[in-house]
């Protein structure tokens, strides 16, 4: 059974791995290396950021004043049965800073699998048809910041190799 120590993020997670599916290749934005596709497909009551596919990233991207930020410091999402969740990593670690001050990262996924619609040939989903998928991550959630520009970085890794880096310009306005 997965132990989810913050459950208002599962529901954000799963919005979010929601909205990099929605996206096609050249858009998506976790392959994007600038920020220039961070403002497609956003929702009214929160500005969702990309990590990366591994490695590291600068990006610098407009946001729309009073919104909150929700993002991965380490994220994975799997295909499964509606009863399979995705196990959470235990060595999995992150943290997160917001113009210097730390940000809390917290581990969270989805207790079932729910349904997501991707694009042909989107790098993560590659199928146009509906499919269950979960997900589990350690997920950074910031109130809103005052317009302006801030500085946030964030970063996670798996526990052996594999890892994420990214930093953000953000313009709030």
């Amino acid at each position: 059974m997965l132990c989810d120590p913050a459950p208002a993020l599962a529901p954000l997670a799963a919005r979010w791995v929601a909205w990099v599916a929605a996206h096609r290749q050249p858009v998506n934005p976790v392959r994007d290396d600038t920020g220039r596709h961070g403002g497609r497909h956003q929702p009214d009551d929160v500005w969702f950021l990309a990590g990366t596919f591994g490695g590291g990233v600068s990006r610098r991207c407009v946001v729309p004043a009073g919104r909150p930020l929700f993002f991965p410091a380490f994220s994975y999402w799997q295909p499964g049965r509606r009863d399979e969740p995705a196990e959470p990593m235990p060595d999995a670690s992150g943290h997160a800073e917001l113009d210097g001050a730390p940000v809390p990262v917290r581990p969270a996924g989805s207790a079932a699998s729910f349904p997501v619609r991707g694009f042909f040939n989107n790098v993560v989903t590659t199928w146009p048809w509906p499919v269950q998928v979960s997900c589990w991550g350690l997920w950074g959630l910031v109130p809103p910041p005052a317009p302006g520009t801030h500085r946030l970085t964030f970063a996670g890794h798996d526990g052996a190799r594999f890892w994420v880096e990214a930093e953000y310009e953000l313009d709030v306005r």
